[in-house]
């Protein structure tokens, strides 16, 4: 039996309630989340259910494609997120094993394609 861990999240932001800055879907603390390290994301809502997790090479302009992209699978339930959960991971073959992992772990909602459960 193979045995992974999650990583703990390195970075957490909230969607604020009422943000004065933010064109973002109301985050305003993308600042906080590295632009050059690749790592994996997970997206929830207010009630702390898993959304969505991705991987990227670059995790803050990926994580902000999500919110402007038109062909993103989040596109239509990004008012839903409500938190943002960052972890660094540099190499690309354990980003995708946590991504598969989490995705099934954790019964993520929006991740259909790597689903193996029903």
């Amino acid at each position: 039996m193979i045995s992974i861990t999650i990583p703990k999240p390195e970075v957490t932001i909230f969607k604020q309630s009422a943000p004065q800055q933010s064109h973002i879907s109301g985050f305003t603390d993308f600042h906080l989340i590295t632009r050059e390290k690749g790592g994996i994301f997970m997206f929830y809502n207010a009630k702390d259910e898993l959304l969505f997790v991705g991987k990227a090479r670059k995790l803050r302009p990926r994580i902000k494609k999500h919110f402007e992209d038109s062909v993103s699978p989040m596109k239509k339930h990004r008012d839903e997120i409500a938190k943002i959960e960052v972890c660094v991971v540099d190499d690309p073959v354990e980003r995708d094993i946590y991504e598969t992992y989490i995705i099934n772990r954790k019964k993520s909602k929006y991740n259909v394609d790597k689903q193996f459960y029903n």
